[in-house]
């Protein structure tokens, strides 16, 4: 059966023999690695948000939701902008951009809270969004060609790994930093006075400041220090690279557009509503749901990790369509049970999604070569499925008045990841 092993056009396998990273790269691998924890960081950030505003805001799951569509709907608009600024001007060009939009985004939580407007937030959000559709154009691919082709997919899933410890502590950062842990029902809150309940809500959306000022400082850092550390040049170049109707006639990149929309949206639907699903089953309080959301994704990030370790042993295809196939069963599992057993199934569906991005991701620009940089843009666009997922788990949701209802949505995105692996990854033109 193929799998994402490329064999050298000399029929030879140089796997042995050449190096994980090509010589002089290594410093360069390291600076958009960390790129990776700090977009985690982000995408992380929101499931703490939604939370959040449905308190600060007085939101309800379906409107929190649309945290997640203006953040992703970003992604969707600036992707294939990225993927052109970064043909003419370069990867490091586009990772700084990324970076700027990314910090000014940040800032923009500040006067948002100020005006405790939601709709400010989501332009906050989409900006910061749009930053990161330039670095996730630029560092998915540039991890794929600083060594040799053969070990692509193991070099992006040891790249995407830290992505994963960002994505694990950002829910411990977060619900530190932004939740306050005082909690009112909505009896209570019908009986508080309006200045009172004007000040609570208030302060719930001046949290959110501090915790971004921050983040907009440290990522402010990370561009200088790009902007004055040298980059090999890794510029695509030859026929065919702007070309869309001959970049969509490899079919296996078209599966893998398909693929990832699914898995971001399973993605982005499960933790949106992590710390909304371990209260609702369990009666814990907002900071230990967080803590539990954090403790989901630390199997995430080990997932990364020993993800990679198993490609070396097992075909990048047949791990994701295994995984996929886990996960679809512990979506089942946290529909059908309760308690503890039900947010235990979900928090384990972390650690079976680590491998699904990374390794989409590469099969699906498998031998593009000099059109490698479009079809990224276009496999990144597809993260729009993290803007479509969570309003409809949240509407179904809303409606059936629980949570576990709407966990039939990200079941569904998996069993699609699962045909991709199994079938449409295969590389051969339409």
């Amino acid at each position: 059966m193929p799998t994402a092993t490329r064999v050298p056009s000399d029929g030879t396998d140089r796997e042995d023999r050449e190096p994980f990273i090509f010589r002089g790269y290594a410093l360069a691998f390291v600076l958009v690695t960390s790129l990776f924890f700090l977009w985690a960081i982000a995408n992380n950030f929101n499931d703490v948000l939604i939370k959040q505003f449905q308190k600060a805001l007085d939101l309800t799951r379906m409107q929190s939701g649309l945290v997640q569509t203006a953040f992703y709907f970003g992604y969707f608009t600036m992707a294939l902008p990225a993927g052109r600024v970064m043909e003419r001007f370069g990867y490091k060009n586009g990772i700084l951009f990324g970076l700027v939009l990314y910090a000014l985004g940040a800032v923009l939580f500040f006067p948002a809270a100020q005006a405790r407007e939601f709709s400010f937030f989501l332009l906050a959000l989409y900006v910061i969004a749009s930053g990161l559709a330039f670095l996730e154009t630029a560092a998915n691919p540039y991890i794929t060609v600083m060594g040799p082709p053969s070990s692509a997919a193991q070099r992006l899933n040891l790249a995407q790994s830290f992505n994963g410890f960002g994505a694990f502590v950002a829910p411990f950062i977060g619900g530190a930093l932004i939740f306050s842990g005082i909690e009112y029902s909505a009896s209570d809150m019908a009986a508080m006075n309006p200045a009172a309940l004007d000040a609570y809500r208030a302060t719930e959306a001046a949290a959110v400041q501090l915790p971004y000022l921050g983040l907009a400082a440290v990522v402010a850092i990370l561009a200088l220090v790009v902007r004055f550390v040298p980059f090999p040049a890794l510029r695509a170049s030859g026929p065919g690279g702007g070309r869309l109707g001959a970049v969509l006639a490899h079919r296996h990149l078209r599966w893998a557009v398909v693929a990832q929309f699914f898995y971001v949206g399973a993605q982005v639907g499960v933790w949106s509503y992590f710390i909304n699903f371990a209260q609702e089953m369990t009666a814990v309080g907002e900071k230990s749901a967080a803590r539990y959301l954090g403790i989901s994704l630390m199997g995430f990030m080990i997932g990364r990790f020993t993800g990679t370790a198993l490609m070396r042993f097992v075909a990048p295809n047949r791990l994701l369509a295994a995984y996929a196939t886990v996960n679809a069963v512990l979506c089942a599992i946290a529909i059908a049970a309760s308690g503890w057993t039900a947010v235990v199934a979900l928090g384990l569906t972390s650690f079976f999604m680590s491998v699904m991005f990374p390794t989409i991701f590469a099969l699906g620009i498998d031998g593009l070569r000099e059109q490698a940089k479009l079809g990224s843009s276009l496999i990144i666009m597809t993260i729009v499925g993290g803007a479509l997922v969570p309003p409809m788990m949240g509407t179904i949701a809303d409606r059936a008045g629980t949570l576990q209802p709407a966990l039939a949505v990200p079941l569904v995105c998996f069993a699609v990841v699962c045909v991709f692996g199994v079938y449409g990854y295969r590389t051969r033109r339409a």
